[in-house]
C-alpha cells in the first residue's frame, strides 16, 4: 500500500491534498450530514424519550457530584498528603466518573453532563433548545441533590470546615486567571467531546464512538491536574453551581461567575473551531 495515494478535495477551496491510502482509506460512497436540529421542537415534549433522557442526566450528575465532593472532602480533611489521594486522586475522581457515566447514559441522553457541553452541542445545532434548556435545569438540579447529600453525610460543622467543594480562584491568582483557566480547561474538555463524538469520524474509523467516553474522561483527569491549583477546577457549571448552593458562605460565590463564564466562553470556541476549521474536510464512509 504504500506509496499510493488519493486525491481529497477540501470543501470549498477546490485544492488537492494528497492522502495515503491505509487505514483510514475511504471509499466513494460520500457521508451525508444530518440536517441540524431544529431550534424549537414542539414535539419532543409529547416524547418519554424526551424526559427520560432528562432523568438520565439527572441521575447521572447527582452520582458525579456525589463521589468527586467525597474525594474532594476526603483529601481537604487528611492531616497530610501522603496519608490521602491527592490531587491526582481528585483529577482520577472526576475523570473516572466521567468516563463511567456518559458510558451509561450516552445511549439515552447523549451523557452530557455539564451544562458546557449542551451548550457547545447546541451551538453547533446538535440539539434543540428545548432539549438543552432541559438537561441544563436537570444537571443543575442533580448537582444541589448530590453535594446536599454529601452535606447529610458529612454532618454540616464538617462540611462548613472542609469548604464542600466549592470552586473559588487560588489565593494569588487573579480573577483573570481563575478565568482563562476555566476557558482552556472547557475548550479542551468540549473539543474532545466534539472529536470523539463526531459522526464523520465514525462513517471512517468504526471504533470511534466505541472509545468515545475515554478519551472524554481522560480530557477531564488531564484538566483537573493543571487547574486544580488555580480554580480547584470547574469546566461544569452545573458541578460549581451544585458545591456553592449547598455550601453557601460569600466567598464562594464572589468568584462564581467565573465558573459559568468560562465554561460557556470555553464552549462556545470549542464548537467554533471543531464546526468550521476541522470539519471543513468532507470525510466518505467505507463501503
Amino acid at each position: 500500500m504504500e506509496g499510493k495515494e488519493e486525491d481529497v478535495k477540501l470543501g470549498a477551496n477546490k485544492f488537492l491534498e494528497r492522502q495515503p491510502i491505509g487505514t483510514s482509506a475511504q471509499t466513494d460512497k460520500d457521508y451525508k450530514e444530518p440536517p441540524p436540529a431544529p431550534l424549537f421542537e414542539p414535539g419532543e415534549l409529547k416524547s418519554w424519550s424526551f424526559y427520560r433522557a432528562g432523568i438520565a442526566e439527572f441521575m447521572a450528575t447527582f452520582l458525579f457530584l456525589y463521589i468527586t465532593i467525597l474525594t474532594v472532602m476526603g483529601v481537604s480533611q487528611s492531616k497530610t498528603k501522603c496519608t490521602s489521594v491527592g490531587i491526582q486522586g481528585i483529577a482520577w475522581a472526576f475523570g473516572g466518573m466521567i468516563f463511567a457515566l456518559v458510558y451509561c447514559t450516552a445511549g439515552i441522553s447523549g451523557g452530557h453532563i455539564n451544562p458546557a457541553v449542551t451548550f457547545g452541542l447546541l451551538l453547533a445545532r446538535k440539539l434543540s433548545l428545548t432539549r438543552a434548556v432541559f438537561y441544563i435545569v436537570m444537571q443543575c438540579l442533580g448537582a444541589i441533590c448530590g453535594a446536599g447529600v454529601v452535606k447529610g453525610f458529612q454532618g454540616d460543622s464538617r462540611y462548613q470546615m472542609l469548604g464542600g467543594g466549592a470552586n473559588l480562584v487560588a489565593h494569588g491568582y487573579t480573577k483573570g486567571s481563575g478565568l482563562g483557566a476555566e476557558i482552556i480547561g472547557t475548550f479542551v474538555l468540549v473539543y474532545t467531546v466534539f472529536s470523539a463524538t463526531d459522526a464523520k469520524r465514525n462513517a471512517r474509523d468504526s471504533h470511534v464512538p466505541i472509545l468515545a467516553p475515554l478519551p472524554i474522561g481522560f480530557a477531564v483527569f488531564l484538566v483537573h491536574l493543571a487547574t486544580i491549583p488555580i480554580t480547584g477546577t470547574g469546566i461544569n457549571p452545573a458541578r460549581s453551581l451544585g458545591a456553592a448552593i449547598i455550601y453557601n458562605r460569600d466567598h464562594a460565590w464572589d468568584d462564581h461567575w467565573i465558573f459559568w463564564v468560562g465554561p460557556f466562553i470555553g464552549a462556545a470556541l470549542a464548537a467554533i473551531y471543531h464546526q468550521i476549521i476541522i470539519r471543513a474536510i468532507p470525510f466518505k464512509t467505507r463501503a
